[in-house]
Order: structure tokens, then C-alpha cells, then sequence
């Protein structure tokens, strides 16, 4: 018998309470609501929140689960863009938020131990204090949660240098879909005993364990930062930009890309200057010693310029840099004013094939008269494809659907991948099976159906298509 959360019986509702205490469940609708989305707008309120204070808490409610057949959807800040936390089926939200403590911060080590609902952008502001860093910064990071970044494996604009979240990860503390608690890796910045179910754990959105502790790799902070812009009148010309300066051998720490469309919505939001004749804006931003940036950012301001820029900008201060992220920032906003929904699908195709994809982007929203922006990490190739819609209105959403499936194809037509950041939640589950190979879409299941015989953990995500949630979504 699998998890089934049609109607729970009334000992469930009091095991929880016996478990967590009265005061950390909550039933009556009105408390439920809330933790019935996250950012993709998707809801469905569950039947109960229970908030564990400790591991061994959250072990015994998923224990309970399998004794009674109910699925429980691990919930961080329920920041994520795919439904990965709605509770689709029913059944329990366990919520991590008492879990939010920093237990370790070891300098010598350059190493964090951190329970899940840690805020990311505590987390590094705190280590910032003792000269380290802690490098992954998803664009939620003033809000959204370590566990949540591990649960989804969470990049930002430093990926092209620093990498995602997967690579801070040293090791875990979780529990399994039947509810024994493991440990997985090491503290140590080498280990490779036994299978890496540190890495098998990253990334898996919760449908393989509940993540309560975290060990973090730090490393120590940058000296200084330098930041330009360089606007092109052909996005073709900011594409070729970002490969050459890769193969320049400068490794920039951010570089941001801005398509017309993106630009003319930011600057009737808030003018900042840009020229009209811009197609694309690049923003790039290095960091390392104070005596190498002047260099580097010299050797990229030519290439720019040599790629046809019509301007460059390099920030001498911190105001100046300021005003440079000024596009960036303003950019969800703006879009706000073009439509009241968005469509936001992080693809991520090969670094020499990002004009060719936001060309493509250009000639659908021409094809399906829909409003598309395009934006995102160029340095690593994930352009976040924004297709702007009404969701009341019924047309525009089957134009929306069209052009998403479209895009989809044409991402793994160019080699690329359908989810460089949000992974795959609801909203992509349809389309897993497009870019998953069929042999190691089988070994995914068989892994899940080993781990969670019961289908207890976040069920009906990834593996299951779940295209009723699709017409409504838009966040």
C-alpha cells in the first residue's frame, strides 16, 4: 500500500502532537494555506505542518508515515520555482524552520555546521566576519535556506567561477524515506570511502531523505572586486564576448547577461540610461588580488570593445558598482509591469550557443505573440527564459504551453539542459523523460523505490508528468 493522504485518521493528527507538542502542528485551514505553494505559484494546502525540533523528531514523524501510508513534503523557506515543495497529494508538511542554528564555524578548518533553515545570506554574512566565504548565491539568498540549497542543488551568478552548492558540500546529516538517520561524507577536504551519497543526497529534492545537518566547505574571502558593463548592439556580438573571455583565460566571478527585451522592461521601470539601440548588456565582475584586477579587467574591457561594444564601464567604487547591478536587480520588478504571471525556466545550454538561444527566444515570442525575456548567467550558459502571461487568460497560457515545449526542444537540440538551478519539482516532470537517458531514468526509480519503498518522501515529483499543475503556474 502506498502513501495515500485522502483522509488521515485522527491518531495521526495525535502521534504528531505527542511527537512535536500541540503548538508545533498545525491543522486549521487558514495556517495550512500558507504552506501550501512556493515561488511557482502552484498550491495545494496539506492536511497538516508539523515543525520538529531536533532530528530525532523529524525521524520518528517520517516513521509514522510509513506506519500510517502518508506522504510528508520536506519544507525550507518554499523559495523554489518547480513546485518542488507543494504538497500535491495531501498528506504533512514537515517544515525545518526551528532547525536554524550556525552549530560550528571552525576558521582553522575553513568549515561550517549548519542545521537547514539556516539563511543563506546569514550564513555569509557570518563567515564574512572571520575572512572566509562561503561562494553560492542563488538570487533568494537573503531568504531562502541551506537545506533548500542543498535539496535543489542552488547556483547564482558566481557558478561560472565558484561552482554551485554541490561543491561546498562536504557532508550530511539525513534521514532516510523509512526514517533511519545517516551520516554521509567527511570533514575532511578528501574522502572517498564508499559509495558519495553526500552527492546522491544533493540535489535529490527531497524525495530521498530529509536533510538536517549540513557540513560546508569555506574557503577564504576575495581581496577585492571589480565590476563593468559593456552594451552591444547585437546580442550575436555579446555572445561571442562571453566565449572569448573564457578562452582568455580570465575566469570572471559573475557574467550576467541581459537580452532587448529585459533591457527596455528595466528602463521603463527605472531609467537608468541604457541606449535603446542595446540588445544586449553584459555585466562582469572578477575578483581575487587587489593588484591582478586592474589587469584582467583591462584584458576584458578589450575584448568587449573589440566585439563590437558600444560602451564600457568599469566601476572605481563601491556606488559605481553599485549602479552597474542597478539593471540586474530591477529586472524582477520591471517585469512585473509587463505582465501580471511568468513562465521562468532556467535552461542552460553550451556557453557558444547562448545567442543562438536567445535568437530562438526572439523568433518564438514573434511566433506565439508572447512577451519573452531573456536573462541570466552567460558565463556558464544558463539563461533564464522568461515567458510573461496572464494565467486568467486561457489563450495566452496554450500559446505559453506551446512555446515552453518548443523551447524545451530546442535546448536539447543544442546540447543544453531543461534545469541549470530550479531542478525539476512539478512543473518539469513532464518533460524529464525528454533529456534523461531511459537507462538511467530506470536506475533513478529503482533508487527511489529502494530508498522510499512506501513513496512516503515528496511523492509525485520528478518521475511522475503532471500536466494538470501546468496552465496554472506563473509566479
Amino acid at each position: 500500500m502506498k502513501a495515500d493522504a485522502s483522509s488521515l485518521p485522527d491518531a495521526v493528527f495525535h502521534t504528531l502532537r505527542e511527537i512535536v507538542g500541540r503548538e508545533h502542528v498545525l491543522t486549521a485551514l487558514e495556517d495550512r494555506v500558507p504552506y501550501g505553494y512556493d515561488a511557482s505559484k502552484l498550491s495545494t494546502p496539506p492536511q497538516a505542518v508539523v515543525f520538529p525540533g531536533d532530528a530525532a523528531e523529524a525521524a520518528e514523524i517520517i516513521r509514522v508515515a510509513n506506519r500510517f501510508r502518508f506522504p510528508v513534503y520536506p519544507r525550507g523557506a518554499g523559495s523554489g520555482m518547480v513546485g518542488g515543495a507543494v504538497p500535491d497529494r495531501g498528506g504533512v508538511v514537515l517544515s525545518l524552520a526551528r532547525l536554524n542554528r550556525i552549530l560550528e564555524l571552525n576558521p582553522d578548518d575553513m568549515i561550517a555546521v549548519v542545521e537547514p533553515a539556516v539563511v543563506t545570506g546569514v550564513l555569509q554574512k557570518t563567515v564574512a566576519q572571520y575572512g572566509l566565504f562561503y561562494p553560492p548565491d542563488p538570487a533568494s539568498l537573503d531568504f531562502s535556506t541551506i537545506g533548500g540549497n542543498v535539496a535543489t542543488c542552488a547556483g547564482g551568478p558566481r557558478a561560472v567561477k565558484y561552482g554551485v552548492t554541490r561543491d561546498y558540500i562536504l557532508g550530511l546529516e539525513a534521514i532516510l524515506p523509512t526514517g533511519e538517520l545517516i551520516t554521509t561524507g567527511t570533514r575532511t577536504m578528501k574522502g572517498v570511502v564508499g559509495y558519495d551519497l553526500t552527492r546522491l543526497l544533493v540535489g535529490s529534492e527531497g524525495t530521498l531523505g530529509v536533510i538536517t545537518k549540513v557540513v560546508l566547505r569555506l574557503i577564504p574571502a576575495p581581496e577585492a572586486v571589480m565590476t563593468a558593463s559593456a552594451v552591444f548592439a547585437a546580442i550575436d556580438q555579446a555572445g561571442r564576448a562571453v566565449s572569448a573571455v573564457l578562452k582568455a583565460r580570465i575566469v570572471p566571478t559573475c557574467l550576467e547577461l541581459l537580452d532587448r527585451a529585459t533591457l527596455c522592461a528595466v528602463e521603463n521601470h527605472v531609467p537608468l540610461g541604457i541606449p535603446r539601440e542595446a540588445d544586449g548588456l553584459l555585466i562582469a565582475e572578477v575578483d581575487g588580488p587587489l593588484e591582478v584586477l586592474p589587469r584582467q579587467m583591462a584584458a576584458m574591457e578589450k575584448i568587449f570593445r573589440d566585439h563590437g561594444a558600444l560602451a564600457v564601464s568599469v566601476a572605481e567604487t563601491a556606488q559605481e558598482r553599485e549602479k552597474l547591478w542597478a539593471a540586474r536587480r530591477a529586472i524582477s520588478p520591471a517585469l512585473g509591469r509587463i505582465r501580471p504571471g511568468k513562465i521562468n525556466e532556467d535552461v542552460t545550454v553550451p556557453r557558444s550557443r547562448i545567442a543562438d538561444l536567445i535568437k530562438f527566444n526572439q523568433a518564438l515570442a514573434r511566433k506565439y505573440d508572447l512577451v519573452i525575456v531573456s536573462f541570466g548567467h552567460a558565463g556558464d550558459g544558463n539563461i533564464h527564459t522568461n515567458i510573461m502571461v496572464d494565467r486568467s487568460n486561457g489563450d495566452e497560457m496554450a500559446r505559453a504551453e506551446k512555446a515552453v515545449e518548443e523551447l524545451f526542444r530546442e535546448v536539447l537540440r543544442l546540447g543544453g539542459t531543461l534545469s541549470g538551478e530550479h531542478g525539476v519539482g512539478i512543473t518539469k516532470s513532464p518533460f524529464f523523460q525528454w533529456e534523461i537517458h531511459p537507462g538511467a531514468y530506470d536506475a533513478m526509480l529503482r533508487i527511489k523505490r529502494a530508498l522510499d519503498p512506501n513513496n512516503i518522501l515528496n511523492p509525485g515529483k520528478m518521475f511522475i508528468p503532471n500536466r494538470a499543475f501546468f496552465h496554472t503556474r506563473s509566479g
